[in-house]
């Protein structure tokens, strides 16, 4: 079973999404609250798998909230598809964002492909993000990508473009479980979460340069 908690300002959001996660059988909402103070009190005390996080809400957002999260995924709900909170909440630590008017059946899946470990943003629309907001946003202190293999590399750069495993295996020719292997690896060498981190990561390098910057 896994364990939702909704935070959200607008109850009546919640309850929307309360309906919905409700009627599968593999996921229970356990827990509930209308600001990040609040989330973080709650989560002290209730044992949660995946956060479904809002972005803009009172006392803290969800950005912040983030921050401070350590344990359960967090996925963010935004407005906009281009949101600078969204993107900073990816930095935060979060696995990625839906759009408050998803399709329930996305909802869905999202929550499920987080909790197993993946990033739920398209890593396409999230460099549209970073084309647009990552000169904007301070850099911390980034891992050293020398100590990757040169295959590993590869790999991390064909997941900042937006390829999926299945993609990078075919341009490669390796199996599509040694690509995960390749990327398990990335992971654990620069110490990030998820392959919506590593687009962040790339970027932040210079490893990968947004569209509307000149090379050079």
């Amino acid at each position: 079973m896994i364990r939702v908690m909704l935070v959200d300002d607008q109850e009546l959001l919640r309850a929307g999404f309360r309906m919905v996660l409700g009627a599968q059988p593999d996921i229970e909402v356990v827990a509930e609250a209308g600001d990040g103070v609040r989330a973080l009190e709650v989560l002290r005390d209730v044992e949660v798998d995946v956060v479904l996080m809002d972005v803009r809400m009172p006392r803290m957002d969800g950005v912040e909230a983030t921050r401070h999260i350590d344990g359960p995924k967090v996925l963010i709900l935004t407005t906009f598809d281009l949101d600078e909170y969204a993107f900073a909440a990816v930095k935060a630590g979060a696995s990625g964002f839906l759009l408050k008017d998803v399709p329930p059946d996305d909802l869905v899946s999202a929550i499920r492909s987080v909790h197993a470990g993946d990033a739920v943003v398209a890593p396409s629309t999230l460099k549209r993000m970073l084309g647009r907001f990552a000169a904007q946003l301070p850099t911390d202190q980034l891992a050293d990508a020398s100590e990757l293999t040169p295959r590993e590399r590869e790999v991390l750069l064909m997941v900042a473009r937006g390829l999926s495993n299945l993609e990078i295996a075919a341009r490669l020719v390796l199996a599509e479980a040694t690509v995960k292997t390749h990327l398990g690896r990335v992971l654990a060498k620069l110490g990030l979460r998820d392959r919506a981190q590593v687009v962040v990561y790339a970027y932040e390098a210079g490893l990968v340069v947004p569209s509307h910057q000149p090379k050079g």
